[in-house]
């Protein structure tokens, strides 16, 4: 008689638990703060157990599930040197870390930079063994205006900054950034570590073309050629050569250019606008909201982005998916970004970002071309990859 063998069980497998460590994170408005948004909803709707700890908005600590995401809000004051940001408080934030990655046992701490957050994350997850993924987002240029750093002392402050960098992200296990080119300035800086490049990503469900004349009514958008830049209104942006590069453009073509975004520089920028002669035709939109920025990008005939710190710039991602041509600035990972798809320009040269708006702003086929280019671009940037392959990565440190 032949003995039955009972079946096995099945092994109950739970999901990747991570937990995500950030300085910046929304109602905060920037890239970073975006970026990690996304990447912690997406990876919670793929089935991730997803942790993000961050400062609180408001000042007061709590813990609350946002999104899919288990948010814990730490103690936070206001950065004086920031209109609007948040730090969390450094006083018992290493203690209060520990007791985080106790309690949660994550699989592996991803810290989204190595500030005070982000070195607390760092530290917590080496003394209690959890392995860390380190993602770049920082260029010392986009902290000097809000620290008032005078011009002569800004290389030696970068200088500084990045050894600072350095120290802190050496410790992880493995080093992401968005682009090849922002990677390579890792290594220039003198971080002696491999860096991954992986896109920040696009949701291409989301960032699509869509019909321009109800955007256009619906943001008070006058019906005439129209360039566009969405994004924080700082100095690092250099609006102000897109604000001059108008009266050149106005010169050929009833143009106007619209300014999506809030910051400390729109004051200055009206002021231009009005001495210069084209204030009717610069609008400013302010604050756009997530649930209705797809739609913004559809008001504009072409993008143009004049910063020169972008280390991948999702603005310029969410406009190529939305298929609209781009002209940029030849700086940092902008160049990425540009490849039959618009036009890049010499940072700081008006005249040639003039010149280049003018001849797509003035010639619909070649727009409509550069357009198709932009959206076959974009679908390399699919954020569905970009989020398999950090699983992927979390896996493998997890393994060693």
């Amino acid at each position: 008689m032949t003995a039955t063998v009972p079946e096995a069980s099945p092994v109950a497998v739970r999901p990747q638990r991570i937990l995500i460590a950030t300085d910046t994170y929304p109602p905060d408005v920037n890239g970073a703060a975006y970026f990690t948004h996304r990447l912690a909803t997406g990876l919670a709707a793929r089935g991730g157990d997803v942790h993000v700890v961050c400062a609180s908005d408001d000042g007061r600590p709590r813990t609350e599930r946002v999104d899919g995401v288990v948010l814990h809000r730490l103690r936070s004051a206001r950065l004086l040197v920031h209109p609007t940001m948040r730090v969390a408080v450094p006083a018992g934030l290493g203690r209060t870390v520990d007791r985080l990655i106790e309690r949660i046992e994550p699989d592996v701490v991803h810290t989204q930079g190595h500030f005070v957050v982000g070195r607390a994350a760092v530290g917590a997850a080496r003394r209690g063994g959890v392995p860390v993924v380190a993602t770049n987002h920082f260029m010392p240029d986009n902290l000097f205006q809000f620290a008032h750093i005078p011009a002569g002392l800004r290389d030696r402050v970068g200088t500084l900054a990045w050894r600072d960098f350095s120290r802190v992200f050496a410790r992880a296990d493995h080093v992401t950034t968005p682009t090849p080119i922002a990677a390579g300035l890792l290594t220039g800086k003198g971080f002696g570590r491999e860096v991954e490049p992986v896109s920040c990503g696009i949701d291409l469900r989301r960032f699509r073309p869509q019909p321009r004349a109800w955007a256009r009514l619906h943001f008070g958008v006058p019906e005439r050629p129209t360039i566009l830049f969405v994004g924080r209104l700082d100095e690092e942006k250099r609006l102000e050569e897109l604000v001059r590069a108008l009266p050149k453009v106005r010169n050929q073509l009833d143009a106007q250019v619209v300014l999506v975004g809030t910051g400390n520089q729109r004051e200055s920028l009206e002021l231009l606008a009005d001495r210069i002669g084209v204030g009717e035709h610069v609008r400013f939109l302010g604050f756009v909201p997530d649930a209705e920025l797809p739609q913004v990008y559809s008001v504009a005939d072409v993008f143009a982005m004049p910063g020169v710190a972008e280390l991948q710039s999702i603005a310029t991602l969410e406009a190529m998916a939305s298929g609209l041509p781009v002209v940029a600035a030849d700086a940092m990972a902008l160049p990425h970004l540009v490849d039959g798809n618009g036009f890049l320009y010499r940072p700081g040269e008006v005249a040639e970002l003039a010149a280049h708006l003018t001849t797509v702003l003035g010639d619909e086929e070649l727009r409509a071309s550069m357009g198709r280019a932009s959206l076959a671009l974009a679908a390399g940037h699919d954020h569905q990859r970009s989020l398999a392959r950090f699983e992927q990565i979390y896996l493998e440190v997890a393994s060693r």
